[in-house]
């Protein structure tokens, strides 16, 4: 059966290594790039949150997927990053060598990292905890189950409620 087009552009080519899921004894969640230019290291991570907000989307190809960081992670070839600011208060880093999506953090005296899950080496332990700016998602895509959703409004609503969130 030949391949289908899918298959080719999701196939990993012969030259990039196939990674085993790693975890060190701390329990600290490591992850990378697609080259391995950028490393890092950061807490446990067992929750997601789902983005829909057309900035994600543009960004990620389709919904953004990243974890909430209560601190910052520890990075390795932090010189391969290239930070593009994407809004007053946010800015998103990827790899300028591999081009992978990795953080987003908001802005201010200590930055809050959200991490692209598609960048943890072993995500099998992650389940998605809530959605937000429902309202932005097209209709041609939906997640199963009951997942908590905020619209935009919610969100920026919550963040008004919450100062602390704003740090």
């Amino acid at each position: 059966m030949p391949p289908t087009e899918y298959m080719l552009i999701c196939r990993h080519a012969p030259s990039v290594p196939m990674r085993r899921k790693e975890r060190d004894m701390s329990n600290n969640a490591h992850g990378q790039c697609i080259c391995g230019s950028v490393k890092f290291t950061s807490e446990p991570v067992s929750e997601v949150a789902i983005c829909h907000c057309d900035i994600c989307r543009r960004w990620c190809g389709g919904p953004g997927i990243a974890a909430h960081l209560k601190d910052t992670p520890e990075i390795s070839g932090a010189e391969a990053i290239t930070w593009y600011e994407s809004s007053d208060w946010a800015e998103r880093g990827f790899c300028k060598n591999c081009g992978s999506n990795l953080f987003y953090r908001l802005k201010g005296e200590t930055p809050q990292y959200f991490v692209m899950v598609g960048a943890y080496d072993d995500q099998s332990v992650i389940k998605v905890s809530g959605q937000i700016f429902i309202d932005e998602k097209p209709a041609y895509y939906d997640f199963a189950g009951d997942i908590p959703s905020m619209t935009g409004e919610e969100v920026f609503a919550s963040f008004l409620e919450n100062p602390e969130k704003q740090s």
